[in-house]
């Protein structure tokens, strides 16, 4: 497991046990210090998803505390799920996707669901969909779903549409 997804279920278990927030050891992760960047901490419970929260932009001092606050929020706070219990907290799968600055694209023939995640835009709305999601394998369904999650109709092309790059962690 690599050490930032283990970061994420330390921050996880501690808060759902005693609703306590994390204070790493910042001399283990010092690296990462000076990085900024969105994150999504992604949860899922046998295979199926669980809870995903993040920020596509940077909106802590760096990467470590991003971790930390969405890892609580995906735990907690999606609004698809009930808060995660301690009897669940074996069975939970954890993985942190590390975003690159999204671009704008001008046609949709610069996207790739399996190398890409998008935003898709429209006045103060937006929806975002990390790349290579399972069963996501066009890029009509990508903007697709989107679109649905900005509240945005599907058949709406008159939208901004970004993409952007993530390392995904396990």
């Amino acid at each position: 497991m690599h050490k930032l997804v283990k970061l994420a279920k330390d921050t996880v278990e501690l808060y759902v046990k005693e609703r306590k927030i994390l204070r790493p050891n910042l001399e283990e992760y010092k690296e990462y210090l000076n990085v900024k960047k969105g994150v999504f901490v992604t949860l899922h419970k046998n295979s199926d998803l669980r809870g995903c929260i993040g920020t596509y932009l940077p909106t802590r001092d760096n990467i470590i505390e991003e971790i930390i606050m969405n890892a609580i929020a995906a735990s907690t706070e999606d609004p698809r799920f009930p808060p995660i219990s301690i009897n669940e907290l074996p069975s939970i799968e954890y993985s942190v996707d590390i975003l690159e600055e999204p671009e704008e694209v001008s046609n949709i023939s610069e996207l790739d669901p399996k190398e890409y995640g998008v935003i898709v835009a429209k006045g103060f709305r937006r929806g975002l969909l990390l790349p290579d999601i399972e069963g996501v394998d066009t890029v009509e369904e990508q903007l697709r779903i989107a679109k649905l999650k900005a509240g945005i109709n599907p058949s709406d092309n008159n939208v901004e549409i970004y993409r952007f790059k993530v390392t995904r962690l396990h």
